[in-house]
């Protein structure tokens, strides 16, 4: 059970970077569609990128870091949807406008002041995603604000960006990635806050109203992948950790309050090892092999090594005993943050230390002689790496550098998300370096005009509307909350602007039924607009009742191409006419006469309940009750 935090105690500040995709006709900079495909593609090429100079002729460190890893990179396309933009053998066009006139409406709702001209930069990505080398992006609108929970938290900028390509495959034994132009180009609005955010919860808050606004403006898509959230998480004396493609809202909360976790442990660790008179120059980086001490080894790992001609280098970490091993996320220590910098820059599979040995087939004799070979005290840990000496060596040196980080606490770096909320260490923070004036775009001018016909023609947000569906549709509160944020709410008012139905009966259908259906093991994703729009059709005429609605989903969701009529005619649930309704109760008050008598009007409800089982949903329950009370009535008075 992870110990309860004092969040102002510890200077908490978050920020974060919500990125949307948004549902235009055409990408970003050129004319094609802006869809995402699962179709073999029709071509693919293969490209190296390499890193340049900023304006100030300096090179990013973490571009220059991806190209030293001499990856290989094909790209799939598709002839009717990506074209020679994408593939970077033409100029991009210009800026696709219904997606500046989309981030100006937000810019309007969080009160961000646009800016006069719209001037995209370049920002240096060379990990493939880009055919280019860079991703542009282009600053909108400045400032603003959001309120959420009576707090305005603060909005920075207001961004549009282009995608990037989807990675498909990575193989890491010949240094390649295959990734596909469908995704690159379509259009993403950026919106980050200022660092305003205290808790993890309000963090959640926040992306949450975000999404909401984004949502209001109905040019949006939806679906997993087409929105994520970059977080900025540090406490005081920590450091600003990024920590990039979250896409899970439900998990943001846990994300923020673990990287709180970690930076108060990494803290504590800088302070016992100051408390131990550890220093920078107590740490050398002298890699001694010890292969010799593992010839007969029972661990396979080192065995498997061994047998492919690799060694076993040793690094000591002189005062580092029994802090390697502390945790510092729930299953994670300060010495996965080791392995996780020995993985990224070396390329190994992981690494040992002497904090968790004996263990992995390691015997303690082996300990000992390791420990005596290297100099090892009971103060020190040792780290060891077991592969091709390069590797080794290169994984060992990223090792001692981090264990220099942990002498200052936290380092600054970009992390990403695991299921369970805790974060691994991704790459370097990018610094300034990376961006340029983009040359080939020609800037577009926001003019009073554009503002006005934008101000003028504002949607109306969600909060907003969910209050209007109480007031007009009488839905409960819970209920209209419910329906503005699914993914049903178009369908919703369609249904209930172009038919004479409940409108609760329709929001329960949409928001509950179906999904207890699907649990049941109904496939309901099988369901079309127009089934749903003709089942309310058939409400609306008193051809269906509320009760048949779930017999006739499940046969329509098991024969897709069928009919409601169909599923009424091979479901028997049609409705019937008053006289055979007054004929069923008949046949039941007649065969209860003993027990009508018995009880008098008290019958009533239990005739109801044996007529509506047999009925089963081919009447309405109101006029059902008429009859019954009549039919209940009259054999009391014979």
């Amino acid at each position: 059970m992870m110990p309860k935090i004092d969040y102002s105690k510890i200077g908490l500040k978050v920020g974060l970077e919500l990125h949307q995709q948004l549902d235009t006709s055409r990408k970003l900079y050129c004319h094609c569609p802006p869809i995402v495909r699962d179709d073999p593609p029709h071509g693919v090429f293969v490209r190296r990128l390499r890193p340049t100079q900023s304006e100030m002729g300096e090179v990013d460190p973490a571009a220059l870091f991806e190209f030293q890893k001499h990856m290989l990179f094909y790209y799939e396309y598709y002839t009717d949807t990506t074209c020679l933009v994408e593939a970077d053998e033409e100029p991009p066009h210009d800026m696709d406008p219904e997606s500046i006139d989309i981030c100006l409406t937000m810019a309007k709702f969080l009160d961000s002041v646009p800016v006069d001209e719209v001037h995209p930069m370049r920002k240096i990505v060379i990990d493939g995603s880009n055919t280019s080398g860079f991703q542009r992006t282009a600053v909108i609108a400045l400032g603003g604000h959001i309120s959420v929970n009576n707090r305005n938290i603060g909005i920075q900028t207001i961004c549009l960006e282009e995608d990037a390509a989807r990675k498909i495959t990575e193989d890491e034994k010949h240094s390649s990635r295959t990734y596909r132009l469908d995704r690159l180009g379509i259009p993403l609005i950026e919106i980050a806050t200022a660092p305003d955010i205290r808790t993890p919860t309000e963090a959640q808050e926040v992306a949450l109203a975000l999404g909401l606004l984004l949502r209001s403006t109905g040019r949006v898509k939806r679906g997993l992948g087409t929105i994520r959230q970059d977080v900025n998480v540090s406490i005081r004396d920590g450091a600003i950790i990024e920590i990039k493609g979250l896409q899970q809202l439900e998990l943001l909360s846990k994300v923020v309050e673990l990287e709180a976790m970690r930076q108060i442990q990494l803290l504590r660790i800088r302070d016992e090892l100051a408390r131990r008179g550890i220093n920078e120059s107590d740490l050398r980086l002298e890699l001694i092999d010890i292969t010799d001490v593992f010839i007969e080894s029972a661990s396979k790992l080192i065995r498997r090594a061994l047998r492919a001609g690799h060694r076993v280098l040793a690094l000591r970490l002189p005062g580092f005993a029994g802090l390697v091993g502390r945790e510092v996320q729930p299953g994670r220590r300060l010495g996965t943050e080791f392995s996780d910098y020995a993985k990224f820059w070396g390329g190994v599979g992981g690494i040992f230390h002497t904090d968790e040995l004996p263990k992995y087939g390691i015997s303690q004799d082996e300990v000992e002689r390791l420990r005596k070979k290297v100099g090892a005290d009971s103060q020190d840990a040792v780290a060891i790496v077991a592969d091709a000496e390069t590797r080794a060596r290169n994984a060992l040196e990223a090792v001692f550098n981090r264990a220099i980080e942990a002498l200052h606490g936290v380092p600054a770096e970009t992390r990403v998300p695991l299921p369970d909320g805790t974060t691994k260490y991704a790459r370097p923070r990018p610094g300034a370096e990376r961006m340029y004036p983009e040359t080939d775009v020609r800037p577009v001018k926001i003019t009073a005009e554009r503002l006005a016909r934008i101000a003028k023609n504002m949607p109306e947000t969600l909060q907003a509307k969910a209050k209007r569906f109480v007031r007009q549709y009488a839905l409960s509160e819970e209920l209209a909350a419910q329906i503005t944020k699914s993914l049903n709410l178009d369908l919703f008012e369609k249904i209930v602007e172009s038919c004479s139905v409940s409108p609760t009966l329709v929001a329960v259908t949409l928001e509950n039924t179906l999904v207890s259906l699907h649990r049941d093991g109904v496939p309901t994703e099988q369901l079309s607009e127009d089934h749903l729009l003709s089942l309310f059709r058939y409400v609306e005429q008193g051809l269906v009742t509320p009760a048949a609605i779930p017999t006739i989903l499940s046969y329509v969701a098991g024969h897709p191409s069928a009919t409601i009529q169909d599923a009424l005619d091979v479901t028997g649930v049609g409705v019937l006419d008053e006289d055979s309704i007054r004929a069923v109760v008949r046949r039941t008050v007649e065969e209860r006469r003993d027990f009508v008598r018995s009880q008098g009007e008290r019958a009533i409800g239990g005739i109801m309940g044996i007529v509506m089982k047999d009925l089963r949903g081919k009447a309405d329950g109101k006029t059902v009750r008429q009859i019954v009370e009549q039919e209940v009535r009259r054999a009391l008075v014979d």
